[in-house]
């Protein structure tokens, strides 16, 4: 069983072919140039390091967000393209699961918190029995204020806390005060990986979860357009901003 996963809701591009456990091919960009121009080139010379065709894949996993807006639109619309006319399944992940798989040979909570800007993160809360085994989620998916979201941790003492994600850096005083509780994932974990993609979508499609033909981003908030628009026409928006 060959699964493809693409991860753009950040500014890396990273996908890679997962054959049942195995991984059988990895990219990974994070350079200037935008995911437009690099996606596709990116994917061909994937599939072709890998001596295979999209033709060959039982389904395709996509992160659908949170995270850019741009890079969520831009990643879906791909895989949809690539994934209709040959009739492959389509799956969707959240970005914060696939980050949170870094985490797995961590015992303790692992915390995905990508930087949504406007002083917010993107995040939520998963505790991993270090063993690998299946995650369990504690907080929903949201978009908070990062001294809020250290509030919601502290409850949660005196449990070990691992930050993934690209936050970690950016906000990297605010989780220090978790004192030796916090666990700051080095570079290399704190972006999005397309075999977390692919596993996630692997799982997904053995357990007939989800329609790709209904997929959308998962925003968590709405962006400025919509806000602008809202406000405009004297209309409200749904938090995550997908109206």
């Amino acid at each position: 069983m060959l699964v493809l996963g693409l991860d753009c809701a950040t500014g890396v591009t990273a996908m890679a072919i997962l054959d049942d456990q195995q991984v059988v091919a990895e990219m990974f960009l994070h350079i200037e140039r935008p995911h437009s121009e690099r996606l596709i080139p990116l994917l061909h010379q994937l599939l072709q390091s890998a001596g295979m065709t999209l033709e060959q894949m039982t389904a395709l996993a996509v992160s659908v967000g949170p995270g850019s807006f741009t890079g969520l639109r831009i990643g879906l619309a791909t895989i949809k393209g690539l994934a209709h006319p040959l009739g492959l399944p389509v799956v969707g992940v959240s970005t914060l699961e696939a980050l949170a798989g870094h985490g797995a040979p961590f015992a303790g909570l692992v915390c995905p918190v990508l930087d949504a800007r406007k002083n917010e993160v993107y995040t939520c809360l998963y505790r991993s029995d270090g063993q690998g085994g299946p995650m369990e989620r504690l907080v929903e998916e949201q978009a908070i204020n990062p001294r809020d979201w250290l509030a919601i941790l502290h409850s949660f003492e005196p449990e070990p806390v691992m930050f993934v994600g690209d936050a970690v850096t950016v906000y990297q005083e605010i989780w220090r005060e978790l004192g030796p509780r916090a666990w700051l994932a080095p570079p290399e974990w704190r972006y999005p990986r397309g075999v977390l993609v692919a596993r996630l979508g692997r799982a997904q499609y053995l357990q007939a979860a989800g329609d790709g033909r209904t997929l959308s981003p998962r925003y968590l908030r709405p962006s400025e357009a919509e806000v602008t628009w809202a406000k405009k026409h004297g209309q409200g928006l749904p938090k995550d901003g997908s109206a």
